[in-house]
């Protein structure tokens, strides 16, 4: 049976479509189609098989790809929609209103039974943050936090809590995917100088810290976030500062940590300073990519041991997406970025093509894993509202830009069961043919815009002057020590650098033994000429290796503290403010082993 055709849904103020994805790009003619200018919201369950959403006066709910009506629901100020995994139920939050006649107000998230087209129940949320519950993939067990508590529902029957998880205050919580046996990962922000902790646990496990599958404590955490990988065996934890304390970073502070049902718990040591802007898992679980640091950002793919894969170098992105197959990463510079989007063969790590998707605000794979989904939208961007459709070999398939005077919204693919697309073989190139929508004329006529020069430097020669650091390769087409003509494309510094590092490399392997050989003893100086420093001088310095044994000493002492009061025992002030020095002391580690 052939694989069905993908469909996208466009939102936006002239109401909602549906358009047959590549290699049709025609409306769907089954589509019974919406023209109101109030679709507040749009929401498909898991498997794609139904679509919900609110036109301003009514929640419709359709079955696809029949397109057949099959609920319609009175709850016209639905801001937010949900479906259960399976697909049995949908929920609907309102925002929470109070009137003088009602000063409580009425409950504002409704369980919708699509079966009997009847609200199950009906909750209290304020909060839009968190609204929706979390299930397990078979519906078995349902998780809402409530009043900094974790409430637990099994088999849908939400008249009966069946479990609590307190532990002094959970401010965040990730239900695991995949089925039951569920595990659950919880965030507990510290209190009166205390530190923050991100612990695991497996359902219905609660006692204590004793119980927990792996624990992890953090004193620079204000919030945190929590991924689960597919196999739900691992979780990653982005920790947040509001306020860089230091002042480098206007986006305050952040840290990776890696936390493994097995128990294994340990910080990600990224080599970039600055934030980070995305630490996503690959469909596989055996992987995870970090884009990170200040402009221009390094991306890393790690493995599960924390160690660094590979290596993409830096450049203008912050954001990363797998493919759903696995076997592609798409590196992504959107918002104040210039829109540079890179395909990656993760498997083979080469480039497979590179493109740039301006003033795009949002990008999503097609299910087909060959196409992604380049929009601009508003409110982000009010002018110029649209959507591309690019082939990942680097060609522009389709091309949509909204009439004058109306806006995009929300445009997104429908989801498929896995395995509905086999995953496609990148062979060749894509055409460079662009058909455009309605209409439109095609986005790659438009002028490329240019630097902005003040009118008094129009007229002279354009000096090349750069506002970050240079661009560093990626790891597989970094030049190797004396490549000639790869090695004058290298800036003097960089070159200075490189040569050092492949100098002290060559000094390692020797074992100090060829101290007196001036082809591999001799150091660069500045100035491009030998300094006649020996290798076997600089590279067992008494002075530095003392200092670098102290440091260590000082690292080690802090896991121990660590590990004490994970175990539960209460640290002294003084070992609370030694525990505090150990991001610092890393650097200065890192600093002093880079060293000739």
């Amino acid at each position: 049976m052939a694989a069905p055709v993908p469909l996208l849904a466009v939102r936006g103020s002239s109401g909602l479509q549906l358009v047959d994805g590549p290699p049709e790009f025609k409306e769907n003619s089954a589509f019974p189609g919406e023209d109101k200018k109030t679709c507040r919201v749009l929401a498909f369950n898991s498997s794609g098989t139904q679509l919900a959403w609110c036109n301003g006066e009514k929640v419709q709910v359709l079955s696809l790809p029949e397109c057949k009506l099959l609920h319609s629901l009175d709850v016209p100020k639905t801001a937010c929609l949900a479906f259960s995994p399976l697909g049995t139920l949908l929920a609907v939050w309102q925002p929470y209103m109070t009137t003088k006649d009602n000063p409580k107000g009425e409950p504002n998230l409704m369980l919708w039974d699509l079966k009997e087209g009847k609200c199950l129940k009906a909750f209290f949320q304020k909060k839009q943050q968190g609204w929706s519950p979390s299930w397990s993939d078979d519906e078995k067990l349902c998780a809402r936090m409530v009043n900094n508590e974790v409430h637990f529902f099994e088999d849908n029957n939400f008249d009966t809590i069946a479990n609590k998880l307190f532990q002094q205050k959970v401010a965040d919580f990730q239900l695991s995917p995949g089925p039951s046996p569920s595990k659950v990962a919880v965030y507990v922000p510290g209190v009166k100088g205390g530190p923050s902790f991100v612990r695991l646990y497996r359902y219905p496990d609660f006692g204590g810290p004793t119980q927990a599958l792996a624990s992890r404590s953090f004193f620079k955490a204000d919030r945190a976030s929590l991924v689960w990988n597919k196999k739900a065996t691992a979780v990653l934890v982005v920790a947040s500062t509001d306020v860089d304390k230091t002042g480098a970073s206007y986006y305050g502070e952040q840290t990776l940590h890696y936390m493994s049902t097995g128990g294994d718990s340990v910080i990600v040591q990224l080599p970039k300073n600055g934030p980070i802007y995305e630490a996503t898992w690959s469909p596989t679980s055996t992987e995870y990519c970090v884009v990170y640091g200040f402009m221009p950002a390094k991306a890393t793919i790690y493995n599960l041991s924390c160690e660094p894969v590979f290596d993409f170098g830096t450049g203008p992105r912050n954001a990363a997406s797998y493919s759903p197959h696995g076997g592609l990463l798409a590196l992504t510079g959107f918002g104040n970025l210039r829109g540079n989007v890179e395909f990656w063969d993760v498997r083979k790590k080469t480039l497979v093509s590179q493109v740039t998707a301006s003033d795009s605000t949002h990008f999503c794979w097609c299910p087909d894993g060959a196409h992604v989904l380049t929009s601009t939208c508003a409110p982000r961007l009010r002018v110029g509202n649209g959507y591309r459709v690019w082939h990942v070999l680097g060609a522009t398939v389709f091309t949509w830009e909204a009439a004058e005077n109306s806006e995009v919204w929300e445009t997104t693919w429908r989801p498929v069961p896995e395995g509905t697309y086999p995953e496609p073989a990148l062979t060749g190139r894509a055409t460079g043919s662009v058909a455009a929508g309605n209409g439109a004329p095609a986005a790659p006529g438009k002028k490329t815009p240019q630097t902005y020069r003040p009118p008094a430097l129009r007229n002279k020669p354009v000096t090349n002057t750069k506002l970050h650091d240079e661009d560093e390769l990626p790891q597989n087409m970094r030049p190797a020590a004396g490549s000639g003509a790869a090695e004058k494309q290298l800036s003097k510094a960089a070159l200075k650098n490189l040569k050092k590092r492949e100098a002290k490399k060559a000094a390692k392997q020797e074992g100090g033994t060829a101290a007196h050989d001036d082809d591999t003893a001799a150091h660069i100086a500045s100035d491009g000429k030998p300094a006649g420093i020996s290798t076997t001088d600089s590279v067992h310095d008494p002075d530095k290796e003392k200092k670098i044994k102290a440091l260590k000493k000082k690292l080690k002492a802090i896991d121990q503290l660590r590990e004490q009061q994970t175990a539960g025992k209460e640290l002294q002030k003084n070992q609370l403010e030694k525990m505090l020095m150990e991001a610092s002391l890393l650097e200065e580690l890192e600093q002093l082993e880079l060293q000739d």
